[in-house]
């Protein structure tokens, strides 16, 4: 199969470290998703315009940009917002908009692609969650409030496995991801940038060269399953709750 990669959120961050790694292989052809009207400048990538994963026609939009024909050997759904919440002041609108966006939004991607028959046998769909979607690995040290950010992503990782489940039967391998904690501008947005340092946090382009590695060798024996292709170095709590000498990459827990 060519290499046709779609990357849903491929403006900025993660998704744009990733669109312009898999389009530095001539082997190669990336499609990526933009929220904008009119096509980003990357003429290395194909845009597909006015997408938004926390809308109701986000696969429709998708499978009506992509040619016919085309048969995706990669899908890696990027797209995310975190809007910070806590106790004393938890925020309905944000919780709606990242659950929504998180765990909402992808079943109806890979349900058009699938219909569309632009995802086949041995395509590979890696939906990126967090470390933070694990309720084995929360802490009491860490507290409590981010609700909706911290629980979509569990939701999220439910998704993950309940597509899993729908799409072994066609050969189509679902993985869920921890990148690594990342300095981007949504992270800095919520004032987590004041843990950077302290907590290993890389920038988009290292962890788009980890996740691309694990892509390389993820397959339908991994699918369902919920890994940090980083390991357990940027995970707070990885050693207090899984023990010392952990592996990399790291089958996280649910």
């Amino acid at each position: 199969m060519p290499n046709n990669i779609l990357i849903v959120g491929a403006t900025r961050g993660l998704g744009a470290s990733l669109g312009a790694l898999y389009s530095k292989e001539p082997s190669n052809h990336v499609f990526g998703t933009t929220r904008s009207s009119s096509p980003e400048t990357t003429s290395s990538i194909t845009w597909l315009t006015e997408i938004d994963v926390a809308q109701p026609n986000v696969g429709q939009k998708i499978v009506s940009q992509l040619p016919p024909s085309t048969k995706l050997s990669t899908v890696i759904i990027t797209a995310g917002y975190f809007g910070l919440e806590s106790f004393d002041s938890p925020d309905w609108e944000k919780q709606v908009r990242m659950y929504t966006t998180s765990a909402v939004g992808p079943v109806f991607v890979v349900h058009h692609l699938v219909k569309a028959g632009l995802l086949v046998e041995s395509s590979k769909v890696i939906l990126v969650s967090s470390e933070s979607g694990s309720i084995t690995l929360r802490h009491e040290e860490e507290g409590g409030g981010n609700f909706g950010h911290h629980a979509s992503k569990s939701a999220l990782n439910m998704v993950g496995k309940l597509l899993s489940l729908d799409l072994k039967p066609k050969g189509i391998a679902v993985g869920l991801v921890h990148p690594g904690f990342m300095r981007t501008e949504m992270t800095k947005s919520v004032g987590f940038d004041k843990y950077w340092d302290a907590g290993g946090a890389v920038t988009p382009d290292e962890a788009a060269q980890s996740l691309a590695s694990f892509v390389d060798t993820f397959d339908i024996s991994k699918t369902g399953e919920f890994w940090a292709p980083r390991g357990p170095g940027d995970i707070g709590t990885a050693e207090a709750v899984l023990g010392k000498g952990l592996p990399t990459p790291l089958q996280l827990p649910w």
